[in-house]
């Protein structure tokens, strides 16, 4: 059995594309040093994320809109060399913007997702992806996502029932937007940022890489917190709410194994006791909260 040694990424972007290509070649430096075969990079990470989620918020013209097919991808991909890595970025689709993210070797372009839920105001800023699929890489059978997207249940398992073995969600998850808290280890927005990623790992009983921005953007605070969970739902390695990078080794094909040895939550599921109703229930009225 061979075990991957992967990452996931908790640092800074902005809009300057070349010091976030700098940021990234050092980035891919380190976990090759570390023997990296599979590294994950935030959210937005070719161009920097959004100034605000605030609808009145005045916002500049957003990132660079980067084609799928363009050189910034290529020249992602030849840093990338013989490491499989995970990249969000703004895609120029046509004259249509999405927040997307691409997984890239040496060899070229594996996988690309388009986001699919969004937050708050994002949906004035990107038009919103339609679908979950998972592929294979060197490293395994992938399944990619971003941010809000985790925090809907249907994302990650579409992602696993398409034989996803490794769930990458990469994000610019900021903290509490109202009564924020001053140190980002007890903000509410956090918490939910590491619930959300310990349960998609244990419901699918799949390996997860979490990635995130990390300081000040705008008035944006990202909680950092990148981490590796295991199928179990149990982290591995974490950032913590500073950037650095989370960085674990293991037997991908024992892992799911075990996770799936007596409790198979895939195996178990019971899908004709769900019904239309599940997927065309009413959303319950009520005051939400941030």
């Amino acid at each position: 059995m061979t075990a991957l040694r992967m990452a996931a990424v908790a640092a800074e972007f902005g809009r300057d594309l070349e010091e976030d290509f700098a940021v990234v070649e050092r980035l891919i430096k380190e976990a090759r040093a570390a023997g990296v075969r599979l590294l994950a990079l935030p959210e937005a990470c070719l161009g920097g994320y959004l100034l605000s989620l605030d609808d009145d918020a005045e916002l500049d013209e957003g990132p660079p809109a980067l084609a799928l097919d363009g050189p910034e991808i290529r020249r992602l991909a030849a840093l990338a060399g013989e490491l499989t890595i995970v990249a969000g970025y703004c895609e120029d689709a046509g004259g249509v913007r999405y927040n997307s993210v691409v997984c890239v070797t040496g060899d070229g372009v594996l996988g690309n997702h388009r986001k699919v839920h969004q937050p708050l105001s994002e949906d004035a800023s990107y038009s919103s992806g339609d679908r979950f699929h998972a592929f294979d890489t060197p490293v395994g059978r992938i399944g990619m996502m971003i941010c809000y997207d985790k925090a809907f249940p249907e994302s990650a398992r579409a992602l696993a029932l398409d034989g996803a073995e490794i769930g990458v969600c990469v994000s610019a998850w900021p903290g509490a937007r109202t009564n924020a808290a001053a140190d980002l280890e007890q903000d509410r927005w956090k918490r939910r940022f590491d619930l959300f990623d310990r349960a998609r790992a244990l419901e699918n009983q799949i390996v997860w890489l979490s990635a995130n921005q990390s300081g000040t953007f705008g008035s944006l605070r990202f909680v950092g917190s990148a981490k590796v969970v295991d199928p179990g739902g149990e982290i591995l390695a974490d950032t913590g709410v500073g950037g650095g990078i989370a960085v674990a080794e293991l037997d991908i094909a024992g892992a799911l194994a075990t996770a799936r040895r007596s409790m198979g939550h895939l195996r178990d599921r019971r899908p004709e006791t769900y019904g239309p109703a599940a997927a065309a229930a009413e959303v319950p009225t009520g005051a939400a909260s941030a």
